[in-house]
């Protein structure tokens, strides 16, 4: 096995990341679930944390690299890239292999071979639960595993940015005790009901894909069936659809056979980037619970009647976390504004909102607070 970790922060979090893939592989084999990947101890997590750690801050060729590993070995997947003779891991190998797996879902496949962990080649294929890590930028890295249906973006487990630990609660059990916001904010950052489809996060697909575009954005979600939203938005409204904007929703009602499903999340996809391309456009995009697209460019407005909003409370989906009640001009600008205002006046509605600095926030109105919740998800989204 591989020397010991000089990368403090490793030693610190692996026994609890080798505690979290050890229950929720044990979870879905309870469930039946067959094509599981291999747990991996606590020493192997560290060494494959140490390494990447380090590796994060050599840049090559003028840039730092962006790599992404995965646990398992090649009959742990279909069609691996494989090399003839595996490499040992260590910093320099993955400085010079980063460029190779910056795309998304490719990843450089870590085993143990021959007694010490060697990068055996690469994959676009891993197992339910497999351990990833990825390093985002140099010093910031997330332990990630493929969701149990397979689809959409991985669910993050802990971030890791220099000594400090973040270890991802996406159960909720840091917000307040408050059913109604619990409702809506569990919406996203847990599987929601979707109806035939309720393992995919649609709102958390298409945060991921607001936050790629990189160009910040906001967006509204609405309930179906009322107009009351159209007070908080200055009319006409520039870019309003008739009819609105379906393929969405429709693909979310569809029943899918096994032989399709390719093709169905393929579609899933392509009308989520669609919808997230719509954000980058200055102003809000509006949908409703049924993921129609109603407007986008759209400009929030208080409504006559209002009052203006003068704090929220903040708060992290990470173990620990402490709510934070701040002013408006102590989180982000007129956009996270807006958005405060528009959950203001329209207490049954979400706001989701992008930073160009990657910063994700989701606002919803708490009842038991009395204000405004703005909820920092980006530790889910990296």
């Amino acid at each position: 096995m591989n020397g010991k970790a000089t990368y403090q922060a490793a030693s610190v979090v692996a026994p609890m990341v080798e505690g979290h893939f050890a229950r929720h592989i044990a979870e879905a084999q309870k469930l039946g679930e067959t094509e599981v990947a291999p747990l991996p101890n606590a020493r192997t997590i560290e060494a494959i944390i140490d390494a990447t750690f380090w590796a994060s801050f050599r840049p090559e060729e003028g840039r730092f690299p962006k790599i992404s590993l995965a646990y398992l070995s090649p009959e742990h997947t279909s069609q691996p890239l494989l090399f003839e003779r595996p490499l040992p891991l260590a910093r320099a190998v993955l400085t010079k292999l980063a460029p190779a797996v910056e795309r998304p879902e490719i990843h450089l496949g870590v085993w143990l071979i021959d007694g010490e962990l060697q990068v055996w080649g690469a994959t676009r294929s891993i197992p339910t639960f497999c351990f990833v890590l990825e390093d985002i930028e140099p010093g910031l890295l997330v332990i990630k595993h493929r969701r149990l249906e397979g689809f959409g973006k991985y669910a993050n487990v802990v971030v890791l940015q220099g000594e400090h630990v973040k270890v991802i609660d996406d159960k909720g059990t840091s917000l307040p005790d408050c059913p109604e916001l619990l409702k809506s904010l569990l919406a996203f950052t847990s599987s929601a009901d979707n109806g035939k489809h309720p393992s995919v996060n649609v709102l958390v697909q298409l945060a991921a894909s607001m936050r790629a575009h990189g160009h910040g954005g906001a967006l509204l979600v609405v309930p179906s069936g009322s107009n009351s939203w159209r007070t908080s938005i200055a009319q006409p409204i520039l870019y309003s659809t008739t009819p609105s904007f379906a393929a969405l929703g429709e693909l979310m009602k569809q029943d899918v056979k096994e032989e399709d499903e390719r093709q169905w999340e393929g579609a899933v996809r392509r009308s989520v980037d669609t919808i997230g391309g719509l954000t980058a456009v200055d102003g809000a995009t509006i949908i409703n619970d049924q993921y129609e697209v109603l407007a986008f460019g759209a400009k929030i407005r208080r409504p006559p009647e209002s009052l203006p909003v003068e704090h929220w409370v903040v708060t992290e989906p990470i173990v620990g976390n402490e709510p934070i009640v701040v002013q408006p001009t102590e989180h982000g600008g007129t956009r996270h504004l807006s958005a405060a205002q528009f959950v203001y006046d329209q207490r049954d509605s979400l706001a989701l909102v992008a930073s160009q600095d990657g910063r994700f926030t989701i606002f919803a109105w708490s009842p038991c607070e009395d204000m405004v919740h703005a909820h920092r998800v980006d530790v889910l989204l990296m």
